[in-house]
């Protein structure tokens, strides 16, 4: 019988934590005597920023920063392991695929370890596993091979937020015709934001639809904010008129909009999860691998359409013939 899992993921950034919604209830509701752990080498934003979300995991604190970034690791993870308390796990899943990582990692005491690092080398378990880029229905689809079971994939649903959160999205976009923009990366990294000037232009192009352009950028961006003010006179900036403003927001306001326009961050997957219509905007980032789950959603990848990763040669008129 499976009692503990831990899930271990590097990714540090919120739409990172978001994509793994479906994974963490789809093993919760199909293993539900069990407790869910979650070990990540940042900041665990289950129980800081997306708490409002409801997604229920303990948080397993090695108290060891970058955890698996550093080969020192290896040698005092089991040692603070056991301060823990806990004998060991019953199934570790490994999310990340470097090697280092998981070799440290596999220095918790478990029964189960599932890692694709190495071409699965890693697994206690040896099967025909399924690669893809769609890692929690990948991950899925290998378990169900690893543990000889049938884990059905759930799905997050945004009824999970408080009920707090759908009013005051209402009270920040009472009407409709709303069209939401992201346009600001998370991690400076890779050049994936679309340039300013094509966003101004796109919202002034809604205007003459008669649609109402909103824009999702955190209220510390003040040069960005007041050249969209004075550019684009009737944007919203909801959040900014928030005492409760937090990532549940962001997703219960999206629920308001008739669509939405985005590049690869965090606030994309927090759209995502309402499920309204997305035209998301890549560049060098993978779109199969970072688009959410979400059928109403059209990718320009500029990888595609004009085999090049700068995201800044997509044009407006082709963003316009999607909408």
């Amino acid at each position: 019988m499976i009692k503990r899992i831990l899930i271990y993921n590097t990714g540090g950034g919120l739409g990172d934590s978001i994509q793994l919604f479906p994974l963490i209830l789809s093993l919760q509701n199909h293993f539900k005597l069990a407790q869910l752990y979650f070990l990540s080498a940042h900041s665990n934003h289950f129980t800081d920023k997306l708490k409002e979300y409801n997604i229920k995991v303990k948080n397993l604190d090695l108290e060891t920063k970058y955890f698996g970034f550093r080969w020192w690791h290896f040698l005092i993870t089991k040692r603070r392991f056991e301060k823990l308390g806990i004998k060991k796990f019953d199934l570790i899943i490994d999310l990340q695929s470097k090697i280092r990582n998981t070799t440290i990692l596999k220095k918790i005491p478990h029964l189960h370890f599932y890692s694709s690092t190495f071409n699965f080398n890693f697994c206690t378990e040896r099967r025909m596993y399924q690669q893809s880029n769609r890692l929690v229905s990948k991950t899925i689809k290998n378990l169900n091979l690893f543990l000889n079971t049938t884990i059905k994939e759930i799905n997050y649903n945004l009824n999970n937020i408080s009920e707090i959160y759908f009013k005051e999205a209402k009270r920040l976009l009472p009407n409709n015709s709303y069209v939401g923009f992201s346009l600001t990366q998370g991690h400076p990294y890779r050049k994936k934001q679309w340039p300013i000037e094509k966003f101004i232009f796109l919202a002034k192009k809604i205007k003459q639809r008669n649609k109402v352009p909103v824009f999702f950028i955190e209220r510390n961006n003040f040069d960005l904010i007041n050249q969209i003010k004075s550019e684009v006179p009737n944007a919203l900036f909801p959040e900014h008129k928030s005492n409760i403003c937090c990532p549940a927001l962001v997703s219960t306001l999206s629920k308001r909009l008739d669509l939405a326009v985005s590049i690869d961050n965090g606030v994309m997957h927090m759209i995502g999860l309402s499920e309204v219509p997305m035209i998301v905007l890549f560049g060098p980032t993978n779109s199969k691998k970072f688009t959410p789950d979400n059928k109403n959603i059209k990718i320009i990848d500029s990888k595609d359409f004009y085999k090049s990763d700068d995201i800044s040669k997509i044009g407006v008129e082709e963003v316009l013939k999607f909408i």
